[in-house]
């Protein structure tokens, strides 16, 4: 082969190498350049729907990725850096990823930091080709008070056992003395005090009953607080002279408060009454009530044998006693203090009580005041929480003072 022609193929040789060579470089770019694949969007609509559930309602792909999650998701904690927190659950997002079939359970789940179970129906279902829809719907209150609706029901059926048992034997005593009048005549006796006891037990249940299913009032009327204190001692006259007990009030002129003055007759008589019946013979009981910043203060004041502080917290709660074998031989049913504590709740208020333990206590409610005693007593609205107030958890503060000077009515 001539030189001139080997030079001339060389060349063009070269230039196609170069050309298959550019072309490759160009292809790779191209390749590089192009985007990755999307991440899986979620469903048109599925966001606007998520933040209006009261659910707590989260979309995942099937990595477990968190796409988008509700507001109710973030703040229950289900949901932490783009994951889902519990492992239970992310058990049943992953099961539902694999097969495609709808899971449903109820967990017991523990938030971080705190000491309660909440207990939670949790589902997960596909939602669509690529995604997983999860709802929790948190059942904690509903347990609640299915467990509290029990407890009632089962102290109900036992505190009416005893009355009614009682009622049946002592019938029982009485067709066996037929023949003897005194004990026919005791018998009947202690049959009337159970019955009586039956009678109260019915009436507070019913009563308690329907404070629990009644909301905060609306547009109550006014009432007078010293009237209420009244009634509420007029009712105990009889029982308190029974004991040789006296019954003094101081109440501060112009206290009113919007309410059922009805509720708060019965709220003030059970605390009297109990300090009735829990204080020996021959002691007083005070009632108090005066303007503490914007609040109404009612305080009932004995001298009875106190009650400890760990009792302290315990004692509003149903049917609780302290003295169980006293307080049947006085009567009591052990809702009266529950049913002040829902008073006062129905009223936006509530209830409290002072005792050193050893030696008398008080009972204090505590209401918000009408505009009308503000006005009366010339109290700014802004300034009756001043910094100057005293302070409202100590029993000087607490509670009127014991030593009533305002004769017996």
């Amino acid at each position: 082969m001539e030189p001139t022609t080997a030079a001339i193929l060389g060349g063009a040789a070269g230039l196609l190498i170069a050309f298959l060579v550019w072309a490759a470089i160009t292809m790779s770019d191209r390749e590089r350049a192009v985007d990755p694949a999307p991440e899986p969007e979620v469903p048109k609509g599925v966001g606007d729907v998520l933040a209006v559930l009261r659910s707590s309602g989260v979309v995942l792909d099937h990595e477990g990725r968190v796409l988008s999650s509700s507001p109710a998701a973030v703040t229950y904690g289900l949901v932490r850096h783009g994951r889902l927190v519990e492992p239970a659950i992310q058990a049943m997002v992953d099961k539902v990823a694999r097969h495609g079939v709808i899971e449903e359970q109820e967990l017991e789940l523990r938030r971080p930091g705190m000491s309660t179970t909440n207990y939670v129906s949790a589902r997960v279902a596909p939602l669509g080709a690529r995604h997983l829809l999860l709802l929790v719907d948190d059942q904690s209150q509903g347990r609640r008070v299915e467990e509290t609706r029990r407890d009632f029901v089962a102290n109900v059926s036992h505190e009416l056992k005893t009355p009614v048992g009682g009622i049946s034997l002592l019938a029982e005593a009485v067709m066996d003395a037929k023949d003897d009048p005194e004990a026919v005549d005791r018998f009947a006796r202690r049959m009337q005090g159970e019955a009586t006891r039956l009678s109260s037990l019915i009436r507070e249940i019913v009563e308690l009953s329907r404070l629990q299913g009644t909301p905060v009032l609306q547009d109550p009327p006014l009432v007078d607080v010293e009237d209420v204190v009244a009634l509420a001692l007029e009712h105990l006259r009889i029982e308190a002279e029974a004991k040789d007990m006296t019954l003094t009030d101081k109440v501060a002129e112009d206290l009113y408060v919007r309410g059922d003055q009805d509720m708060l007759v019965t709220a003030v008589r059970n605390l009297v009454g109990n300090a009735i019946s829990y204080s020996d013979a021959g002691t007083a009981v005070g009632v108090g009530a005066r303007l503490h910043g914007d609040t109404i203060e009612i305080a009932v004041t004995d001298q009875g044998p106190g009650i400890p502080e760990p009792e302290q917290a315990r004692i509003f709660e149903r049917f609780y006693r302290m003295d169980a074998a006293r307080s049947r031989a006085t009567g009591g049913t052990g809702l009266g203090l529950s049913i002040v504590k829902h008073i006062c709740a129905n009223h936006g208020g509530d209830v409290r009580v002072w005792s050193d333990g050893s030696q008398g206590s008080t009972f204090t409610i505590r209401l918000p005041a009408a505009p009308e005693t503000l006005d009366a007593h010339g109290v700014d609205v802004q300034l009756a929480h001043g910094d100057d107030a005293p302070d409202a958890a100590s029993p000087a503060a607490e509670t009127p003072s014991p030593t009533l000077t305002k004769e017996p009515r």
